[in-house]
């Protein structure tokens, strides 16, 4: 397994050894993924294809807190915002919105003038290390601007 996962096992290990259910069951339900993601590939996922694995567990939990939030649910959108927060440590450290206005600056010089080419210039440069909705406003908001 990668090192990622194997951090994840391990911390599942402390989870259990510490009795905290929030944090077994939400890294069992990660490694679960990763497991059925092995499966997939029919060979370890690598760090990266963790990495997926988390962004898409992630990205599941603020689409759940932001359906608790329209049905008056706070407490289940409280509980999501937490796993949300637990597994974003693992996620390798964020770019800031100056460096991402930059480079959809440049592209943008470099003759993409709308949005899909615009996006398809400048997420491969932030793959992983940027969400996509924080880099489609930024983009909205330069091109809007040009």
């Amino acid at each position: 397994m990668s090192s990622l996962g194997d951090k994840l096992q391990a911390d599942l290990n402390s989870a259990r050894k510490a009795q905290d259910k929030a944090g077994v069951l939400l890294l069992g339900t990660i490694l679960s993924d990763v497991k059925n993601k092995r499966i997939e590939l029919q060979r370890d996922p690598s760090d990266d294809e963790v990495l997926e694995v988390l962004r898409k567990g992630i990205k599941r939990r603020r689409e759940s807190v932001e359906m608790y939030e329209k049905g008056k649910r706070l407490d289940l959108a409280e509980k999501e915002r937490a796993e949300v927060a637990a597994l974003e440590k693992y996620l390798p450290a964020q770019v800031g919105e100056d460096e991402i206005r930059a480079a959809v600056r440049a592209a943008i010089a470099a003759g993409a003038n709308s949005m899909g080419p615009l996006m398809g210039r400048v997420n491969p440069q932030f793959k992983g290390r940027a969400d996509g909705s924080v880099i489609s406003r930024i983009a909205k908001e330069e091109l809007a601007a040009h």
